[in-house]
């Protein structure tokens, strides 16, 4: 994990690639929290996301650099960011 001067953790920039649903490269991960065959939850920067499908598999985890690689059959993507931001906006809309 990057640190600023006072040492302090930097914010990495977040992305997401998902190819054929079977390979996902994710980037800004600060931390893998749970993984099984089933489900993967990863911490970034943006709030925790959710993996969920068949088969999952993290082929790389780098958190110096904040790079993760999943394998498997990727079915749900799912972001929780109340942590980090209150709401979205579909969240703010059916309110």
């Amino acid at each position: 994990m990057e640190r600023d001067t006072k040492g302090e953790r930097k914010t990495l920039p977040h992305g997401l690639s998902l190819q054929d649903r079977q390979k996902l490269a994710i980037s800004g991960v600060n931390d893998v929290v749970n993984f099984d065959e089933n489900q993967v939850i990863v911490a970034t920067g943006l709030g925790t996301l959710t993996i969920r499908g068949d088969g999952l598999h993290v082929d790389q985890l780098n958190l110096e650099s904040g790079d993760l690689r999943v394998t498997g059959t990727i079915d749900l993507l799912e972001y929780d960011d109340s942590g980090a931001m209150r709401g979205g906006f579909f969240r703010r809309l059916f309110q």
